[in-house]
């Protein structure tokens, strides 16, 4: 009777102690601990059966730890003692020497030959399996049927602690998926740079899985936004859009990563594909919004530059007054090329120079000689236009009227941009006049806000200076 009372006490003080919590790593660290103390053994091993992979996982132990590895002990239901017991849905007792029963299992990181005794039984939950657990002592111990009842008593209410366990821990997990994808959502849908997305989505990723490192991998193979380091385990999601993939997810850990897991990526990765084809848009929207302004832009100066052709004075060749126009267009064409191969608003001036010195010569098939000497110098579309036409009626001038040889010169200077076009030809008397000179006077005072400075000595150079 005394013995029953002191079972019925450990039953109690153990359902009590498990149902405290609804966390199940600390559920399952109070049942190793409450059962070896309930029952005087020196080891408690408890293991949640995984009904996917249809494995018992080791989650918790008392008396021995285990030592660092690359995934907890796991056994199929039937495998070793435990896995017996479970697989029967009995309680197995071997009172020494159970580390040489056949059914015996061990694992290189879980120190259990040194116990004598093992009482393992299965814990169910209305006839379900949902794990087993096993008490072990150093030395010989024959359980009595008594301590048997006990564990296998126990075993029945920690199955359903163990249930409201996982169901709360599930309810956790659905919590912390959902807000992980408000918050992905809120990035994606406020944010108007790609950029600002894709790290949301990324770093969002890294904390919903518990991840080593995440990357979003475009469809060139390009990686937009890596964090983090690689793992034992990787995954990889496709991004799609409209049956097309647009790239990958891929996702680092060092555990394996559950079937909750890969469905949370798998709606991330949707998100990912959202953010990447809407930012795609924006980027679209601006740009055509850039080049509507700037064709707009240029047209407006094609204009200006015909109605000043046309207020020229009489005795003015028709046809020179259209290849004039003409090249004058052609130079704002090319200052479009550059920018769409480069795709930004800067504009390398040495390629565009000797874009427009290959145009103009090829237009007049005059065989003179050209040196140029243009350092490396980046400036806005609006000012690059500016220049691409003030160059074209300067050399275009000196291919006309200069001498054998031709001079291209583009440096820095006292922070401004020097851009001089000589020859070596006679030179002019006098003040230079034209149509060509009044449109460079009037890019490089308005639009450049620079001078220009021309001198004959004997040759014509004409040097233009402005601010960057």
């Amino acid at each position: 009777m005394e013995a029953r009372a002191r079972h019925l006490r450990l039953l109690t003080e153990t359902n009590a102690a498990v149902n405290s919590t609804l966390d199940l790593e600390e559920v399952l660290a109070l049942v190793a601990r409450k059962v070896a103390e309930a029952l005087s053994t020196e080891a408690c091993f408890v293991y949640l059966y995984d009904e996917a992979a249809d494995e018992l996982v080791l989650r918790a132990t008392y008396g021995t730890a285990v030592e660092a590895m690359t995934r907890r002990p796991r056994m199929r239901p039937g495998e070793g003692i435990t896995g017996t017991a479970a697989a029967q849905r009995t309680p197995i007792m071997i009172p020494g020497q159970a580390h040489l029963d056949p059914r015996f299992k061990g694992f290189p990181n879980l120190a259990e030959d040194q116990y004598e005794s093992i009482l393992a039984v299965p814990i169910l939950a209305r006839e379900k399996l949902a794990g087993a657990l096993n008490v072990r002592t150093v030395a010989p111990r024959e359980f009595t049927p008594e301590e048997i009842e006990l564990l296998v008593a126990i075993a029945g209410q920690v199955a359903q602690t163990i249930e409201h366990a996982k169901l709360y821990s599930e309810a956790q997990r659905r919590v912390a998926e959902l807000e992980a994808l408000a918050h992905i959502s809120e990035a994606v849908s406020e944010s108007l740079y790609l950029e600002e997305s894709l790290e949301a989505i990324v770093t969002t990723t890294v904390k919903a899985v518990d991840a080593s490192g995440a990357a979003l991998v475009l469809e060139d193979g390009k990686i937009a936004w890596p964090e983090g380091r690689a793992g034992a385990y990787a995954v990889r999601l496709p991004l799609r859009w409209k049956g097309r993939q647009i790239g990958e997810l891929v996702c680092d850990r060092d555990t394996r990563f559950s079937d909750q897991d890969r469905a949370l990526l798998a709606s991330i990765a949707h998100h990912a594909a959202v953010a990447l084809e809407h930012g795609r848009a924006v980027m679209r929207g601006v740009l055509a919004q850039e080049i509507h302004h700037r064709v707009k832009n240029n047209l407006q100066t094609v204009a200006s530059l015909l109605r000043l052709q046309a207020r020229t004075a009489e005795g003015i060749d028709p046809r020179k007054a259209l290849d004039d126009s003409a090249n004058r267009i052609l130079a704002i064409a090319t200052v479009h090329e550059v920018l769409t191969e480069r795709r930004h608003d800067d504009v390398e001036l040495a390629q565009l120079l000797d874009r427009l010195r290959a145009m103009l010569v090829q237009g007049t098939g005059t065989p003179k000689q050209i040196e140029a000497n243009l350092e490396h110098i980046s400036l806005a579309g609006n000012q690059a236009t500016a220049v691409a036409l003030v160059f074209s009626e300067l050399l275009q001038n000196a291919l006309e009227h200069g001498g054998h040889t031709i001079t291209v010169e583009l440096a820095r200077r006292n922070g401004e941009v020097v851009l001089a076009v000589a020859d070596d030809g006679a030179g002019v008397d006098g003040e230079p006049t034209g149509t060509g000179l009044s449109i460079v006077g009037a890019l490089v005072r308005d639009e450049l806000r620079g001078t220009l400075t021309l001198r004959s000595d004997p040759g014509l150079r004409a040097e233009v200076a402005f601010p960057t």
